[in-house]
């Protein structure tokens, strides 16, 4: 792998683990405002969210929603693989609408939570090899990297 390139790791057919292909069962909900509404949400922002900070988004917007029907469309859109979901170090899950459906990575700012979509091949290879090496079959891994944006680290050092 060459020094400095990002990567995230996927199944072996190239997408997150639990999250492609039809939605898991008692997750369907019918389509609403509401679930239009939060759709719209999260792709008007390129970092990942929580439930309850989308929830406020919408609020302050002025739709009527509740925080469970926040949280059941979320999942049903990971179920589907529409949305990719992180937890964070704290505990806390949030998530995205990505461009791509396609198999890539995360950069995450910790400071702002601006996130960047990244490809990173070597890291699929170098599990693959990892695996095979020790005999395992079917192995679904996950890696983010997080740091601190240019722009935050610009602002660190203004205040500093």
């Amino acid at each position: 792998m060459s020094e400095g390139t990002p990567v995230r790791i996927a199944d072996d057919d190239g997408r997150p683990p639990g999250r492609r292909g039809a939605p898991a069962r008692g997750t369907t909900v019918r389509a609403t405002r509401q679930g239009d509404a939060v759709c719209a949400a999260l792709t008007e922002t390129d970092a990942f969210t929580s439930a309850q900070d989308l929830h406020a988004r919408l609020r302050a917007q002025g739709t009527a929603v509740g925080l469970t029907t926040v949280y059941r469309h979320l999942q049903v859109l990971v179920d589907r693989g529409e949305v990719d979901m992180l937890r964070r170090d704290d505990g806390e899950t949030v998530y995205r609408r990505c461009a791509t459906e396609a198999h890539h990575h995360h950069l995450v700012c910790r400071d702002c939570g601006r996130t960047v979509e990244i490809a990173g091949p070597e890291i699929e290879q170098w599990t693959e090899a990892v695996a095979a090496a020790e005999g395992f079959v079917n192995v679904a891994h996950t890696v983010e990297i997080y740091g601190t944006c240019a722009s935050c680290a610009i602002a660190a050092e203004s205040s500093a």
